[in-house]
Parts: C-alpha cells; sequence; structure tokens
C-alpha cells in the first residue's frame, strides 16, 4: 500500500474512534488496536519513502496533513 492509502486508513480510524461511545468499550479497544496498527504501518512506511518525523505524534499530525493535501 502506498503512503496516502495507509494514511487515509490510519485517520479514519482516528476519527472512527472519536464517534464511538466510551460505554461501547469492546468497539473502542478493536479500533483502538487498529489504530495502532496502521500507526505502526504509517510509520515503518515514512521511514522507508524518507519522510522525516521527531516521535508518533508528528508523524500523526504529518498523515493528516497529507490527506488534507489529497482532498484539495
Amino acid at each position: 500500500m502506498s503512503l496516502q492509502e495507509i494514511a487515509q486508513i490510519y485517520t479514519d480510524l482516528v476519527n472512527a474512534e472519536k464517534e464511538i461511545p466510551e460505554e461501547e468499550f469492546h468497539a473502542k479497544d478493536q479500533i483502538s488496536a487498529l489504530r495502532t496498527k496502521y500507526h505502526n504501518i504509517l510509520m515503518d512506511i515514512m521511514r522507508e519513502e524518507g519522510v522525516e518525523f521527531y516521535d508518533r505524534f508528528d508523524a500523526t499530525r504529518k498523515a493528516f496533513e497529507l490527506i488534507q493535501k489529497q482532498e484539495i
């Protein structure tokens, strides 16, 4: 998968997790596990493609920026 595809999946998971009510803890746990998996994949692909980031938060910010640029 491309960096854009992984970033899209990751950002969709982040946004979906925000929409799940706290009482739906099983769903939140499952989304959280997927989000973590795709975040790790995202950072691996960023490293492979030479995209610099300082930490996991910076990688997340760059993923959202990438998706925003793609939508414009």
